[in-house]
C-alpha cells in the first residue's frame, strides 16, 4: 500500500472516532469522495490498525442505525420551513 493512501486512511479513521461524523461530513471536510472514505474505513483500516477499526466500525454502525431518524427529521424540517 502506497504511503498516501496509509496516512489518509489512518487521517480519516482518527477524525471519524474523535468526532462521530458520519461518511458523507467526512468526505467532505476532506474533499474526497463519500465511495473513496468508505473504502478506506472498510477495507484497508482492518489490515492498518485493527483496534482502530473496531473503534470506527462502532461510530459507522451507530451511524447506520440512526440514518433513518436523521432523514425523517430532514423531511419533517423541509416541510415545515415550506408552510411558513
Amino acid at each position: 500500500m502506497k504511503a498516501y493512501i496509509k496516512e489518509r486512511t489512518l487521517q480519516v479513521a482518527n477524525h471519524i472516532a474523535q468526532t462521530q461524523d458520519t461518511i458523507r461530513k467526512t468526505a467532505q471536510i476532506y474533499n474526497l469522495s463519500k465511495s473513496t472514505v468508505h473504502n478506506d474505513l472498510a477495507t484497508r483500516l482492518n489490515r492498518i490498525d485493527h483496534d482502530l477499526f473496531e473503534r470506527v466500525k462502532d461510530v459507522l454502525d451507530k451511524n447506520f442505525a440512526e440514518k433513518h431518524i436523521r432523514g425523517g427529521n430532514s423531511t419533517k424540517l423541509k416541510y415545515a420551513h415550506l408552510e411558513k
